[in-house]
């Protein structure tokens, strides 16, 4: 999954527990005392765990009811971006992973507890699926009394329908586990239905089988022991089949059957949204609909809904943002106030910011080293919030996924995290390219901008000619996830979708799966990596499969070099005073917005 820094996946450790305390983050109330309690490594490990299967009865409405909660309210949000996609199948980015939990739903879900742990249940199914076949077949049944906001009844016709449309060339953005499972690896899954299903085609049933409304079997040419994980993103969200799918158009006005709906969305502006009534918690085991609505508003940096929320005045006191950590340079102030230091929660996010570098146009690996070399990973981190806002990375595999080798460091970024411009001017030299022009692209935000700075002058110092280009953070990955994006080198956050290697370097690494959209920012055409990628995907044990992802880790790092590794991601939120139910999500990654409620 795309990380939501500009602008926009195992899952976090530590849990923050909400009415007014950080008791399990190690964040404590009342400030003043200059300890260090942010999350480390430690924290980090809790999330690189196998999240378990759930019974039938760990699938079953209505959710554990969060103690204190009472209906009603308004919670107003503040958010820095707009909401690009609103078609789930478009859906990749952390900062829609809050708005798809409260308005749409799919065949499984994670469910999480007060203390973080996690099982995958069924969601719109009676449980997380029934495999046979040694994982080859998996059989899915819908639950009764689930519907879309229009009333309509979800049956197999509609999952069928959310599989398919996933195939169509105008889908870009979302993940493609399932596609690639069913129909083939890389973008060639899209050969075997080009059209999705708008033209009256679909997956013959020896892929995609739908012998009742009720039923859905996958059916998979290779075992896939992880489908349950995959279907809990939110791009497998279900789309009602039919006239309500108006293809392009969907992205702005789609039919929920979660929770919430939307009453209004104004692109750029705001969102509002309220109960959906035809939404039934008896078949829900993770959701609420406590509060009325929400009410979104966009273009909100750090700086402003740090300060809006420490001020705890008015709406703010009803205040919360679904992605906005505390602006870095107010992190201090906040945690030396009595009153904000109580309210906050922070998280090991999964992601890894790293400085990709185009294949296409960069392709002397010295270059590539040398740009690695002079990145000032220590300063880029202050600019994020010092230790409570990440910590400097050796590698493209952040401490949240299983087989993390601590201490990884073949670049030295940990021994020389401000670079060493003199290493990295040496290797230029000997590529004959002193002096030579990089384009570099950041996005319009506080907190990019001034990365960019720091990152020219490292780059001056080490010889390139360096040429900044600022690129609107709303559309941010859309125009990084062009394969002729005329650019040289930009930052982009990965993580994975669940506990598990397999879910970060496929996607990010196999030169297979270059096309518009794709997160293979570097653009890496390297056949060893694409042969291993399907030999370890070959092995069904994921404790002989780890190991195998960190050998090819280790390659892709040393050998290819694809993309500078800067800083492995942390959280820190801050919330309005009157929000109960504050508490990390571990699948989310952000404090959890189905557990909320205002106490007055």
């Amino acid at each position: 999954m795309k990380n939501a820094l500009s602008p926009r996946r195992a899952r976090a450790a530590l849990v923050a527990l909400a009415a007014g305390s950080l008791a399990l983050t190690g964040c404590s109330a009342g400030g003043g005392s200059g300890k260090d309690t942010s999350q480390t490594d430690k924290d980090a490990a809790a999330q690189a765990k196998t999240v378990p299967i759930g019974t039938v009865t760990d699938s079953t409405g209505p959710a554990v009811e969060v103690k204190g909660a009472h209906k009603g309210g308004t919670v107003r949000v503040y958010q820095r971006d707009s909401f690009n996609h609103l078609d789930p199948a478009q859906m990749y980015v952390s900062d829609l992973g809050d708005l798809s939990k409260l308005i749409f739903r799919g065949l499984t879900t994670f469910k999480q507890d007060d203390k973080g742990n996690k099982t995958v249940v069924g969601d719109l199914a009676t449980d997380a699926g029934q495999m046979s076949d040694g994982g080859k077949t998996w059989k899915y049944t819908l639950k009764d009394g689930i519907k879309f906001e229009d009333g309509k009844p979800i049956t197999s016709k509609d999952i069928r329908h959310s599989i398919e449309r996933m195939y169509a060339k105008f889908i870009t953005d979302g993940p493609t586990y399932v596609q690639q499972w069913l129909s083939g690896s890389g973008s060639t899954y899209r050969k075997a239905l080009p059209d999705g299903p708008y033209k009256g085609d679909h997956l013959p049933n020896s892929v995609l089988e739908t012998p009742d409304a009720k039923t859905v079997v996958f059916h998979f040419k290779q075992p896939q022991s992880q489908l349950p994980y995959a279907l809990t993103i939110a791009g497998y969200s279900v789309v009602p089949d039919g006239a309500k799918d108006t293809k392009d158009s969907y992205d702005v006005k789609p039919v929920c059957a979660g929770p919430y709906k939307f009453a209004s969305f104004k692109p750029g502006k705001g969102a509002k949204l309220v109960r959906n009534t035809h939404w039934d918690p008896k078949t829900d085991p993770m959701r609420h609909q406590y509060v009325d609505g929400f009410d979104i508003s966009f273009n909100h940096q750090y700086s402003d809904s740090t300060k809006r929320l420490m001020s705890d005045q008015g709406e703010a006191k009803n205040g919360i943002s679904f992605t906005n950590a505390v602006e870095p340079t107010q992190t201090k102030q906040v945690l030396d106030d009595p009153s904000a230091s109580k309210r906050l929660v922070q998280g090991y996010q999964p992601y890894v910011w790293q400085m990709n570098m185009n294949m296409d146009r960069i392709k002397d690996k010295r270059i590539r080293d040398a740009i690695t070399y002079a990145m000032p990973n220590a300063q880029i981190v202050r600019i994020n919030g010092g230790s409570y806002g990440g910590e400097v990375a050796g590698g493209l595999l952040a401490p949240t996924v299983a087989g993390y080798e601590k201490g990884y460091d073949p670049y030295g970024k940990l021994k020389h995290p401000n670079g060493e411009p003199e290493k990295a001017k040496a290797l230029l030299k000997k590529a004959g390219k002193s002096g030579m022009k990089l384009v570099y692209a950041y996005s319009n935000t506080e907190i990019r901008q001034k990365e960019a700075a720091v990152i020219e002058d490292a780059l001056d110092k080490a010889g390139f000619n360096v040429q900044k280009k600022e690129i609107d953070a709303a559309s941010w990955y859309e125009q990084m996830g062009k394969v002729k994006n005329g650019l040289d080198i930009y930052m982009t956050g990965w993580g994975q979708d669940w506990p598990d290697a397999s879910t970060v370097i496929p996607p990010s690494y196999d030169g297979r799966t270059i096309q518009n959209g794709d997160a293979n920012y570097s653009h890496v055409r390297d056949q060893h990596i694409s042969d291993e990628i399907d030999r370890i995907k070959k092995i069904s044990d994921a404790k002989k499969a780890t190991p195998e992802w960190q050998k090819l880790h280790h390659y892709i790092v040393e050998k290819v070099n694809p993309a500078a590794p800067v800083f492995y991601i942390k959280s820190l939120q801050l919330y309005g005073s009157n929000v109960g139910g504050i508490r990390y999500n571990t699948d989310t990654n952000y404090l959890d917005v189905n557990t909320l409620y205002l106490k007055k």
